[in-house]
């Protein structure tokens, strides 16, 4: 997923551009043409860069400049710079060549996911929006445990380090792990919950995080993963057209993509409630047993392992973790780093 900005980044050889011309009508209309003739013309390729540049301006001719922007971006010239100019024009024309050039095939995967980033940027405060109604009638898609956790999808699900030892804490806890625990084994595992670009140098961004900054947008506490929002979202992620996203939201392919769904956000609150307890508590008392038996359960399921395991190390001196480690280790279920 593309992150630098052509308008804010410096020339390649850090050299300053020379003055551009004066904003005016006149002069945009002469842009307008200059690119027109390179759209056709190679030996005039080197050009578009800084004629696009000029574009940045508020538009006299909004729908005229998002035409040849398209165009550009279609035919490879410049294309960054061309759906970062889309991107700075908003919306209505803007964003409807945005939509165009996600879904034509002629536009190059890197643009395309570039301009996907531009449309979820132009798009967001309509996620917002969504994100402030009330879940009112809505179909709860989370164990209602988890409904009055106070703790955002923005943040990670991440419980305070510094949130006290107390009773009702504890108790959310308890609840929380017990209402995710999985039933049987998980076929699907649950990713890591974040991902960086240095600790897999050279391998892109795995496709899921697409999908996730527009979820969260919709759904940025558990109260607000309902069947509704979940399908809505799904809906927008198919028209921006995120890979991997079903293109039918009414299929059965999408209802199975959207319980993959359910099961991650599970997996990524429960496996903060085993982060805190591990690192935050202190009293080993307020954990034993119950925390190892669904570590252990977590752990043998495949779900959140781990946390879940982490927890059991964070509280080894307990006989009760020790044990649930050594009945792992025999069953051959400890993550490869524990093992």
């Amino acid at each position: 997923m593309p992150h630098s900005d052509p308008w804010h980044d410096p020339p390649p050889d850090g050299r300053r551009t020379r003055e551009e011309p004066a904003h005016t009508e006149a002069n945009e209309r002469a842009t307008l043409d200059a690119l027109a003739r390179a759209s056709t013309d190679p030996t005039l390729a080197g050009s578009v860069p800084d004629l696009l540049r000029r574009l940045r301006q508020r538009p006299y001719d909004e729908i005229g400049v998002a035409v040849v922007a398209e165009r550009c971006a279609v035919l490879g010239l410049a294309a960054h710079h061309a759906v970062s100019l889309l991107r700075d024009l908003g919306t209505p024309h803007g964003e409807q060549a945005l939509l165009r050039l996600v879904r034509d095939g002629r536009v190059d995967e890197v643009s395309r996911a570039w301009a996907r980033d531009s449309l979820t940027l132009l798009r967001r405060p309509g996620y917002e929006a969504r994100a402030r109604q009330l879940p009112q009638g809505e179909s709860p898609l989370l164990p209602s445990a988890v409904h009055d956790l106070p703790y955002s999808w923005d943040t990670g699900f991440q419980w305070p380090a510094q949130l006290p030892e107390t009773a009702d804490n504890i108790a959310r806890a308890r609840a929380i792990l017990q209402a995710c625990a999985p039933a049987a084994p998980v076929s699907d595992p649950v990713p890591a919950p974040s991902w960086h670009s240095y600790e897999d140098e050279g391998e892109d961004p795995p496709v899921w995080l697409e999908v996730r900054a527009v979820l969260r947008d919709f759904m940025p506490y558990a109260s607000l993963v309902t069947e509704e929002r979940m399908a809505e979202a799904i809906r927008e992620c198919a028209l921006l057209t995120v890979p991997g996203v079903p293109r039918d939201p009414d299929s059965e392919e999408a209802a199975r993509f959207a319980r993959r769904w359910v099961t991650w956000i599970s997996g990524w609150i429960a496996g903060e409630v085993f982060t805190w307890l591990g690192m935050c508590v202190d009293d080993d008392t307020l954990v034993t047993p119950w925390a190892m038996e669904l570590a252990e359960r977590y752990a043998r399921f495949g779900f959140v392992p781990d946390r879940a395991v982490a927890m059991l190390n964070w509280h080894g001196t307990v006989p009760r973790s020790r044990e649930a480690l050594a009945r792992l280790a025999a069953e051959g279920r400890l993550p490869s780093d524990d093992r």
